[in-house]
């Protein structure tokens, strides 16, 4: 139904690179996420009230939380596609991540309050109402927001959207949590065990836990998580497969929302190559890589020292430096980019296992190019991987 919806209201709406395609989407599937969650609200806030049952009430204002984050995902879409400005140069794409957060504080907000007045109702129990409509409304609850799940994996998958993903998230869990409201409603008819009351605060604690999950999700985009091992790997192959490229280093890449991802690499390439092929053939490399992964990339050209002698010297003083400073450590695959002013030693560390961690990896990229500096203070080291005893 979802692919019926979109090929009817997005103009050309297989080519979802483009920005205003992009949008096209996420309005699309706003717009149904403000009709659902509203019809939703509704029907679950008059069986509540009828009813005296907090569980569907905390229910009925999560879905009214809901359509706020589906009118804060319509806001963030046309955000995000301004284009660049002076002060924005990389776009306003994380506005979608905001916007994303923002979600994660409302889902957060709504947790506590239901998890409040739930445990208010332990203390203070009402008998319960409950009537063949009710479990009509919420067995219809249920049905819809499985769909609401299946249209936002959809578009998340079809323009890569971390708001859509954490819309489809939400809705499978809010199906969960109405699947129990159901059950515990039915059962409070038999019992005077405050069920109803049991069911609102678990609803309550299973908000919480998906509103700070997706907030720890989106506030690690932000602060700039590693990205992708499978993404690293693939786009150094691809380089490796480049003429004259015989190694790779530095690559970092840097994610400004999605579809502004923006890269930098450096290649090495034998400094006896022809200058002007080795710069064509980086600048074709520069265009597949664009055209192959759909990021912006910078590619920087580090000639390599092919003299035999020069580079058999500098391995046995780098291995000797760290037999006598780190014995624990070996390099492997060392090469030299040659320079006047600022030569670069680069090769690959291996360490024990048990000292293998993103904390001590930075400690060990300070120390091993202080060791060097004091060898030789021209020197700088640019250790390309740091890898686990054994592993290669």
């Amino acid at each position: 139904m979802i692919e019926y919806i979109i090929r009817h209201t997005v103009k050309n709406y297989s080519n979802t690179t483009d920005k205003k395609v992009r949008e096209q989407y996420s309005i699309v599937g706003g717009i149904l996420g403000i009709i659902c969650n509203l019809f939703l609200f509704i029907g679950k806030f008059l069986v509540g009230m009828t009813s005296g049952s907090i569980a569907i009430i905390s229910d009925a204002f999560n879905n009214l939380s809901d359509m706020g984050s589906s009118f804060i995902s319509i806001i963030s879409a046309k955000l995000s596609n301004r284009p660049p400005d002076e002060d924005h140069p990389f776009g306003h794409g994380r506005f979608e991540y905001l916007a994303s957060l923002t979600i994660a504080i409302l889902i957060l907000i709504v947790g506590y309050k239901l998890c409040e007045a739930s445990v208010t109702k332990f203390f203070e129990p009402e008998t319960l109402d409950f009537s063949l409509w009710g479990v009509i409304i919420l067995v219809a609850s249920i049905a819809v927001k499985g769909w609401m799940c299946l249209y936002n994996r959809y578009i998340a998958r079809q323009i890569h959207s971390s708001v859509n993903e954490a819309t489809a998230s939400d809705s499978i869990n809010d199906a969960i949590a109405t699947t129990g409201v159901l059950l515990a409603t039915i059962a409070q008819q038999f019992t005077t065990l405050p069920i109803d009351a049991a069911a609102g605060t678990l609803i309550g604690l299973l908000i919480l836990y998906s509103g700070g999950s997706l907030a720890k999700e989106v506030i690690n985009i932000l602060l700039g998580k590693a990205p992708d091992p499978e993404l690293v790997r693939e786009i150094t192959d691809c380089a490796l497969h480049c003429p004259y490229v015989v190694g790779v280093h530095d690559l970092k890449i840097h994610d400004y929302g999605p579809g502004r991802t923006y890269a930098s690499i450096h290649v090495e390439v034998p400094d006896t190559s022809d200058i002007v092929e080795v710069h064509s053939a980086v600048d074709e490399l520069e265009d597949i890589l664009k055209e192959k992964f759909q990021i912006n990339i910078n590619v920087h050209m580090d000639p390599l020292c092919t003299d035999e002698k020069i580079i058999s010297a500098m391995r046995h003083d780098i291995d000797t430096l760290i037999q006598t400073e780190y014995p624990q450590y070996h390099t492997d695959n060392l090469r030299f980019t040659a320079g006047a002013r600022h030569p670069n030693i680069i090769c690959d560390l291996h360490i024990p296992p048990e000292e293998y961690s993103e904390e001590n990896i930075i400690a060990i990229r300070k120390k091993i190019n202080a060791s060097i500096k004091k060898y030789n203070e021209r020197y700088h080291v640019v250790l390309a991987n740091i890898l686990p005893e054994g592993k290669q």
